[in-house]
This record gives C-alpha cells, sequence and structure tokens, in this order.
C-alpha cells in the first residue's frame, strides 16, 4: 500500500473542505441576519405583551390581518405555465423586476418552513427573493403577539442569508448549498444558544425531503451550529428561555415512570395539535374566510386564555403561558386546559394565514403539559416542564433528534437528563400513535357530501 492518497477520496476531502467553508461563511452572514431580526421581534412582542388586556387580544387579530394583506393583496402568485417551451423573461420585464413579491404557482405564501424542506438538498431552489415580503408577513404575525414563533424564521432567514451570498455569481455557486444550510443551522443555534439544536434541527428537515446525510452536510451544518452558538455567546445573548431541571426523580423507576406518563400525555397533546396545524396550513378555502374563522377562534381563545389563566398566557407562542404556570400554582385541570388552548391558539393563527414557526408554540404546550402530572408524580416543575417541552419537539414536531440535542444542550443532573432523554423516546412514539390515529378517525369522520346531479343543458 502507498501513502499516496487517491484522486478521489482527495476530491472526497476537498469537497468536505468547500462545504466547511460555506457553512462558516453563511454561518455569520445567516447568523447575524436571524439575531438582528429576533432582537427586532423581541422589542416589538414586549412592547405589545406589556399593554393592558384588550390590546394584548385585539392587536394580535390585526397583526394576522395585515399578514393576509401584505401576502394575498401585496403579494401574488405566478400563473402556471403551460406546456410549451419555457422563456426566461428579460431583466427588466415586470416579471422579473416583481418577482421579490410573486409566489410561485401552488405555493403556500405563509409557509415558510415548506421553503426550507421543499429546498434541502438542493439550496438553489431556494426562493431568497421573497425574503422581504415574507419578513413583513413574520413581523406582522409574530412580533404582533399571534400565537406562532421564531424557530422557523430563523431558520428562513439564516437559509435565505446563505443562499443569497451563493448566488452573487459563478465563483460563489460552489458555496450556496453549505451556505444555505449553514446559515439555517446558525440562525437556528443562536435563537436556542445550543449549537447541536440548530443543526439537528436543519438535517432532519433536510430528511422530509430525502436530502441525504452525507459527510458534507453534516459539516456544513455543525460549523453553521457552532458558529449560531458562538455568536449567541459572544454578544451574551439570550433570545428564547428554556427550562433547566433542577431536581432529579428520586430513582430510576421514579424516571421511568415520570417519563411514560409525562412523554404520553406531551407528544399526544402536540401530536394531535400538529395534525390540526398541517391540516389548517393546507385548508382550500379563500383568505378571506380562513382569517375571518381563524380570527375569530384565536380571539375567542384569547379571551379564555385571559380568564382562566392570565393576558400574558393569550400572547405570543406561549412564553407567557410558561410563566405564569411558574407562578401561579394552578391545579392540573386548569394547566392541562392552558395547555390544550394554547394548541388552538396557534392552529387558529396558522388558519388565519400566520406566518411563523410552530417549534417554539410546542415547547410551550408540551412544557404545560408536562406539568399536570407534577404534583401527582411527586417531581418538580421544572423537571415536568423540560421533559414536557422536550416531549413537544418529538412528538409534536416530530423532530426527536432534535430534541435530544436540546435535552443535552440544557444539561442539569445527570437523572433529570436521563428522564428528560427517555420522555423524547416515549413522546417519538406516542406522538407517532397519535397522528396515526388522528389520520384514521378524520377518514371516518370526513363528511362526504352528495355528489351534485349533473344538469343537462
Amino acid at each position: 500500500m502507498s501513502g499516496v492518497e487517491s484522486p478521489r477520496a482527495g476530491s472526497r476531502w476537498s469537497s468536505i473542505a468547500t462545504y466547511g467553508l460555506g457553512g462558516l461563511v453563511g454561518g455569520l452572514a445567516g447568523g447575524a441576519f436571524v439575531v438582528v431580526v429576533t432582537l427586532a421581534l423581541k422589542t416589538m412582542l414586549e412592547f405589545v405583551s406589556s399593554r393592558v388586556t384588550w390590546v394584548l387580544i385585539v392587536v394580535p387579530l390585526i397583526g394576522l390581518a395585515l399578514t393576509v394583506l401584505v401576502l394575498q393583496v401585496f403579494g401574488h402568485r405566478e400563473a402556471a405555465q403551460s406546456d410549451g417551451p419555457e422563456v426566461t423573461p428579460p431583466r427588466d420585464s415586470p416579471l422579473r423586476t416583481q418577482n421579490w413579491r410573486t409566489f410561485p404557482p401552488g405555493a403556500i405564501q405563509a409557509d415558510i418552513t415548506g421553503d426550507v424542506v421543499d429546498s434541502a438538498g438542493e439550496e438553489e431552489r431556494f426562493p431568497w427573493r421573497l425574503t422581504p415580503i415574507r419578513t413583513l408577513a413574520i413581523f406582522a404575525t409574530v412580533g404582533l403577539g399571534a400565537g406562532m414563533g421564531t424557530e422557523a424564521p430563523a431558520a428562513y432567514f439564516g437559509v435565505a442569508a446563505g443562499a443569497f451570498l451563493g448566488d452573487r455569481g459563478r465563483w460563489w455557486r460552489r458555496f450556496l448549498r453549505p451556505a444555505a444550510l449553514g446559515g439555517g443551522a446558525a440562525g437556528v443555534a443562536a435563537l436556542m444558544g445550543i449549537p447541536l439544536v440548530g443543526t439537528a434541527y436543519m438535517l432532519e428537515l433536510g430528511r422530509r425531503h430525502k436530502a441525504p446525510l452525507s459527510a458534507e452536510r453534516v459539516t456544513a451544518a455543525l460549523v453553521g451550529g457552532f458558529v449560531g452558538w458562538g455568536i449567541d455567546v459572544l454578544f451574551g445573548l439570550s433570545l428564547i428561555r428554556l427550562v433547566v431541571p433542577k431536581e432529579p426523580p428520586l430513582d430510576f423507576v421514579h424516571a421511568a415512570i415520570t417519563a411514560l406518563f409525562i412523554g404520553a400525555l406531551s407528544g399526544a397533546i402536540t401530536s394531535l395539535a400538529a395534525s390540526a396545524i398541517y391540516r389548517a396550513k393546507d385548508w382550500q378555502a379563500s383568505p378571506g374566510v380562513r382569517l375571518a374563522w381563524g380570527a375569530l377562534a384565536a380571539g375567542v381563545t384569547a379571551v379564555t386564555l385571559t380568564m382562566i389563566a392570565a393576558p400574558s398566557a393569550a400572547v405570543g407562542p406561549g412564553g407567557g403561558a410558561i410563566l405564569w404556570a411558574e407562578s401561579a400554582n394552578a391545579l392540573p385541570v386548569t394547566l392541562l386546559a392552558v395547555a390544550l388552548l394554547r394548541a388552538v391558539a396557534t392552529t387558529a393563527a396558522v388558519a388565519a394565514g400566520g406566518c411563523g414557526g410552530v417549534f417554539v408554540p410546542f415547547l410551550a404546550i408540551g412544557d404545560l403539559g408536562g406539568r399536570v402530572f407534577a404534583p401527582g408524580l411527586g417531581v418538580g416543575d421544572d423537571l415536568a416542564g423540560a421533559a414536557g417541552a422536550a416531549a413537544g419537539i418529538s412528538g409534536g414536531y416530530h423532530l426527536p433528534f432534535t430534541a435530544i440535542a436540546m435535552v443535552l444542550g440544557v444539561g442539569g443532573p445527570h437523572l433529570a437528563t436521563l428522564t428528560c432523554l427517555a420522555t423524547v423516546v416515549t413522546a417519538s412514539l406516542a406522538g407517532s400513535g397519535a397522528a396515526s390515529f388522528f389520520e384514521r378517525l378524520t377518514r371516518v369522520l370526513q363528511f362526504r357530501r352528495p355528489a351534485r346531479p349533473t344538469k343537462v343543458a
């Protein structure tokens, strides 16, 4: 055996190095962009949250209406192409000059996660030119307090920044895919403050589009994740608050029972919420009808949360509800009701046409669901909340490896960490079972309208 490396091996190492460099460049751009936007969103949300109760209820509904106005009226869909040869419009044509607000045929204007998933592995297809109009929509939805989160915007803005850099010319094109992937990972890692959460989030989402888990893509995602985490540490950011378990279970049996009950409940609730959200996202109704019914449901939910919990529990993606749960010493049935209402709030926002994420709402729903069992199981609220939050990501968002990365990054006593990891597994199984049950139930209960008789001229 000679010590000379084969050309194929050298080419592979060169490709990995290219992806690493692309992940670094994209991570720096994407992480910085996400931090600036997220800080602005947090400032808006904090301002809205400090207002009187009626403002907390009304302003998010105004935000949803503005989102629909921006995406459905100011933005428009491109007409479907005919079967003829594709013709590229001239550079100065109206189609080219307005493509920053022109959505492709069949696109769901508010579905920013869909763009991230659909372009995974072929990020040159990512529609980064739509970032300005989507930014306006995200500020209207998330910034004004609707029940949607910041993690999908973080991934979207990070990928957009990387794709933009990679689209600067022929030389930059080699970095487009790793820069977009690294930018998305950096954005999520900067938001969460945990490097491997950004890495796992982007890679797991990519698998939904069958993007390969190659050494190149893993390298770009890892580099991007650590760049985003580095930005968070360097500037001392705290963009999202995660509950850290402080008191472990009494023993392994206690830990197993805790993981079983919390994982099953939080995983099932968030999975059913996810099924409802996906159906709401694909709801084939006019934007006006969606806004009317979605805003009505969101308003009623906000009023109910204000009455049974606190005004802070009715605004935003759910952080206010967790703060209320930590200080209110509420009954388990009240906590369960608030968890279910938070699920309804996010579903209603999606149905109305809101533009944001559901990862953070699932954290809140899972956290509240976990706290339901804290008194009966004899565990601390912090452990129940942390385990429930991890269960929400595993069971609801169906991202178990991201949930594992979050648990390991949050830390805590070893037995508490093991409990949360076991909860992730339980929630994944419970979530899959709940989703399957929901699909079967909807097929059985689907309203079958009788076929209309054909009119004869």
